[in-house]
């Protein structure tokens, strides 16, 4: 899908969550600045999370609650240098919880996910500011 503006997150958001409506685990490919936490937040909206979402660079992990009762949890990996900070997190904890896991920069991870979850990836183009959001089930 292309995305030419921020407001067509919201949509591309919905169409992933339809499209996969029994999976809680997602993670977010593309380079700096692409718009992974920008396309969480359109995530967030979509699944009614009542708290304000900001990226969680520095804490790890943010948790968030939805107005329907469930949790959310949004990770940044990007500071990780090495799995055993994640192991330190309590990972188990998150992704095996049956909720919601929104993960930016998954690359450290890959070997401790969950045997299913949707990839998505986002591919900026710098000459007209489009993205090209792809996504999948693994």
């Amino acid at each position: 899908m292309v995305c030419k503006t921020v407001n067509e997150l919201q949509q591309i958001a919905e169409t992933i969550l339809t499209q996969f409506p029994d999976e809680r685990i997602f993670i977010f490919k593309g380079e700096l600045g692409a718009g992974k936490t920008t396309l969480i937040k359109a995530f967030c909206r979509d699944l009614q999370v009542s708290d304000p979402t900001n990226s969680p660079s520095f804490a790890i992990v943010n948790e968030y609650d939805t107005k329907a009762g469930l949790k959310l949890f949004h990770f940044d990996f990007y500071r990780l240098k090495k799995l055993e900070e994640a192991y330190d997190i309590g990972y188990e904890e998150y992704f095996y919880s049956g909720d919601y896991c929104f993960i930016e920069w998954p690359e450290l991870v890959m070997d401790i996910l969950p045997e299913s979850y949707v990839e998505i990836e986002i591919e900026w183009n710098l000459i007209d500011d489009t993205r090209n959001i792809s996504f999948a089930k693994k």
